[in-house]
């Protein structure tokens, strides 16, 4: 649909709301321009108080506003004859006064709207596409764009041939990443990831809602260091975002504040090896006060960001209350990695892949002792910190995914414009042809997905938008993991070198159809929540 209409002349439409207000049910639209006559638009929930057309030699169609209320703005678009672009409009406007259906009908061409993206973004419309944002966030996102391109992409090989070397200690930091987190850092390419329902004064981040910076975040997943270079990797922005919004203020100028500045890195110890920890109630690893301390025990393991040199505190979630209500016995706690009993067992790997040096650990906690002040909201908070904190993250594991597949796609594209069999190149065979043309169709189906999750996540909070969550939790890593998949099928043998990034981000897909909740549970929640809601529904 939004091709369609950038395609004519109309970017967006803009509306106002007031006390009076018509609901715009249906709306369609018939393209002279496609070859797909009839495209719906689902416009239920925005609000307009009037609906009015102005008949004249330009045959103009005004929406907006009543015209008595001077601080509301009217929307006029032209349809003189000098464009050519059409467009039939069957338009069913329900008063809220008469509750009675209103046909309004109208053949009409139209003329760009020259309202601004941010008057957009104030009225709570969804940007679809980078061109949709404000003159700020465009600028950020050419920017992240650019720095990628000329500082962080050439690091992959280098960090590869390193790794490589004999003797090469794999648990090191590279001089170069610390180099060019530097330079982003100086460029204020920064702490890009709080949005602002967080950080509503943009006190500590940039001040995006979770849309913008969700655009930002695809072009890191790009390149798979790019993250880190611009201080938004994860465990760290779920951590440093949990720390803002539970931890006290003395928690925040200890932990917070250095993580921040990326003088420290951190961990999350959630996942049991004994347990099936997609029930997150299952976990036994227990939180015992005693005193002034916690006296903590447990067995961890995928806790990433353990076996990096720099990795100074890790949030930790146990048990405090086992005789309390099942939601109500975890709570979370701030463990400083120097303290004695913590021990890292080895470090795990995803299909060979150990993500040096971050690194994924298997953790033993052996009667660690730390301050009762060191806990998180409060003891049998734990649960709801964990929902409240994975809202956000998975927003950003999406969207690097989004990242992950559009790389890859071009990769394929690339060498299948290359490359010659059977007497052609590789780019005429049909089958290659619809892979390239069904990896983009999925690619720009799940964009929207996790744009709309994004936008009902700033609009509403993290709990409303559940749902939207649930399905792009599902969707992304499954569309990826078949990109990517189709990409090294392309490649031949050449596809799964480490030459080229295609296993990593094969990997990293996979990985995430089981981090921050596997699909089945997505899948469970979200059936759920449908036959919740139909159950309330009156027939």
């Amino acid at each position: 649909m939004l091709r369609a209409f950038r395609e004519s002349v109309l970017e967006r439409i803009f509306i106002s709301s007031s006390p009076a207000v018509t609901l715009i049910k249906y709306l369609s639209f018939t393209s002279s321009r496609t070859s797909n006559p009839e495209v719906n638009l689902n416009l239920t929930g925005m609000k307009i108080s009037d609906c009015f057309q102005k008949q004249n030699h330009h045959k103009e169609i005004v929406i907006g506003t009543n015209q008595k209320s001077p601080n509301h703005r009217l929307e006029t678009f032209n349809t003189s004859a000098r464009q050519q672009q059409q467009r039939q409009f069957s338009t069913m406007a329900l008063s809220t006064q008469s509750r009675k259906l209103q046909p309004i009908m109208t053949s009409v061409n139209i003329r760009p709207s020259t309202t601004s993206a941010s008057s957009a973004q104030e009225a709570g419309l969804m940007a679809v596409s980078v061109q949709g944002l404000s003159p700020r966030v465009q600028d950020l996102h050419r920017r992240v764009k650019q720095f990628i391109k000329d500082h962080v992409l050439h690091l992959e090989q280098i960090r590869t041939q390193r790794l490589n070397q004999p003797g090469a200690s794999r648990w090191e930091v590279m001089p170069e990443i610390e180099e060019a987190k530097a330079k982003a850092k100086a460029e204020g390419l920064w702490n890009l990831f709080l949005p602002l329902e967080s950080d509503p004064g943009a006190k500590y981040g940039a001040g995006l809602t979770n849309l913008e910076y969700a655009f930002l975040c695809e072009e890191m997943g790009k390149c798979i260091l790019a993250p880190e270079v611009f201080n938004c990797n994860a465990p760290d922005t779920g951590n440093m975002e949990t720390i803002l919004r539970y931890g006290t203020e003395e928690q925040k100028q200890r932990w917070l504040k250095p993580l921040l500045d990326g003088e420290i890195t951190s961990c999350f110890a959630m996942t049991e090896p004994k347990v099936a920890s997609s029930d997150a109630t299952n976990i036994e690893s227990s939180i015992r006060r005693e005193g002034d301390y916690y006296i903590i025990n447990g067995h961890k393991w995928w806790t990433s960001g353990a076996l990096d040199p720099r990795c100074k505190i890790c949030i930790f979630m146990g048990k405090t209350d086992t005789g309390a209500e099942k939601h109500r016995q975890q709570s979370m706690v701030l463990v400083p990695m120097d303290t004695p009993g913590i021990k890292i067992v080895r470090p795990l790997t995803v299909f060979g892949y150990d993500d040096a040096p971050e690194g994924h650990g298997e953790v033993i906690f052996e009667n660690v002792r730390v301050p009762v002040s060191n806990i998180l909201l409060g003891e049998g908070r734990g649960f709801e910190i964990a929902q409240g904190r994975l809202g956000p993250g998975r927003i950003h594991h999406c969207m690097r995914l989004i990242g992950h597949a559009e790389r890859a796609l071009q990769l394929m594209i690339h060498r299948t414009m290359s490359r010659v069999a059977f007497g052609k190149p590789l780019a005429a065979q049909g089958s290659i042809q619809q892979d390239v043309a069904k990896s983009r169709i999925e690619i720009e189906q799940c964009r929207l997905l996790v744009l709309k999750a994004a936008h009902m996540m700033d609009l509403y909070g993290n709990k409303v938008a559940a749902q939207e969550i649930a399905m792009i939790k599902i969707a992304a890593p499954n569309m990826a993991q078949t990109v990517i998949d189709r990409a090294i099928q392309a490649h031949g043998g050449g596809g799964l070198d480490e030459a080229l990034p295609l296993a990593n981000l094969f990997a990293w897909a996979r990985v995430l159809r089981l981090a921050d909740g596997p699909d089945e549970v997505h899948l469970r929640s979200l059936a759920r929540s449908m036959y919740a809601k139909a159950s309330k529904a009156k027939i």
